[in-house]
């Protein structure tokens, strides 16, 4: 007999969270073209902290109630989640000054076949077979969009910032899936959107970078790209404690797409070799993510799925007893411009 969750909790076969983070991965979408309008009006490091400081205020005038408990290991686990939050949207920014806002997007997609081989780098887990051939073809798809523009498989600086920038935003997926579900959301969030603030003004000066003379387009930008993010870091942290890895990554890797549909709005061109690539990427994300159904001969509720589901530590309930993946394939957060 088939057991049907109550309408008010899946509308269309997903639940509230899920339907969250689908809205979110269409924002982030758009969001590569708003950044990319906005450096030709700032400098990427002064626009990084300014969203993000933005996005602190946002997230303040919210959880402003929680933050007198703060706990100094919510502030250095928050503080490890903004330093990699600046290092990834840092460097993708600065790539964006000189990519499309497309390009970019399909080429930071990279990231999530990325995590598994990080952790098994770092953390001495070794991935499964799919991952490794998920990131040979999002591998081949990187050689292919970075072909844009008639310079073959050679990569120009904002290529190699975007590529460099999925390292960090590894780092991050990472460090939210150890310590999400370990402390408080808000106090999470509020740290780690002021510490990439803090921490992209403190690069200006570092770089030469200067403090733009004011712009309506990049003070707008600023602001609407602070409440998204403020929205966007609080929804990822309050989703990613209920639901699965594989349904999660699934919604992700639509991110890319949403993009390139906004930039193709926009009067962005991608030629076909590039759109071939970028299909090989989102093919690769979802292989190497991807769990096989497992049989569950013993009937053991632990031991199977449904089919296109599986076990997995970020469907545990308990807010609070989450622990990382050893696939390396916890719950993989899309990070947009």
């Amino acid at each position: 007999m088939t057991v049907r969750h109550p309408v008010f909790r899946r509308v269309l076969g997903l639940s509230v969270q899920e339907w969250a983070l689908v809205g979110i991965t269409a924002i982030w979408g758009g969001t590569f073209l708003v950044v990319h309008t906005a450096m030709q009006h700032s400098g990427p490091w002064f626009f990084v902290g300014f969203r993000f400081f933005a996005a602190g205020l946002f997230a303040v005038a919210i959880f402003w109630r929680s933050l007198r408990g703060m706990t100094w290991r919510e502030l250095g686990a928050g503080a490890a989640i903004g330093a990699a939050i600046y290092g990834g949207y840092g460097l993708q920014t600065a790539g964006l000054q000189t990519i499309d806002s497309s390009t970019s997007a399909f080429m930071t997609a990279f990231y999530v076949p990325l995590v598994p081989l990080l952790q098994w780098l770092v953390l001495r887990k070794p991935p499964r077979a799919l991952t490794l051939v998920g990131a040979g073809l999002a591998f081949a798809g990187l050689l292919l969009v970075a072909g844009i523009g008639s310079r073959g498989i050679h990569l120009g600086e904002g290529e190699i910032l975007t590529l460099i920038s999925t390292l960090p935003i590894a780092g991050e997926i990472i460090l939210i899936s150890l310590f999400g579900g370990r402390f408080d959301v808000g106090r999470l969030t509020v740290v780690q959107l002021f510490t990439a603030s803090l921490l992209g003004f403190a690069t200006m000066p570092a770089v030469g970078e200067r403090i733009p003379a004011f712009d309506p387009v990049w003070l707008f930008a600023g602001l609407g790209m602070g409440v998204a993010s403020g929205l966007i870091q609080l929804t990822m942290n309050w989703a990613q404690r209920s639901v699965s890895a594989t349904r999660a990554t699934i919604i992700y890797t639509g991110e890319p797409v949403w993009a390139g549909v906004v930039g193709r709005i926009a009067g962005e061109r991608i030629p076909p070799l590039a759109i071939l690539g970028a299909a090989l990427i989102v093919a690769g994300t979802l292989l190497s993510e991807l769990r096989p159904r497992r049989s569950n001969p013993a009937g053991d509720p632990g031991d199977g799925a449904p089919e296109g589901e599986s076990p997995d530590p970020a469907e545990d309930p308990d807010p609070h007893g989450s622990a990382p993946d050893p696939d390396g394939t916890e719950l993989s957060r899309r990070a947009g411009a």
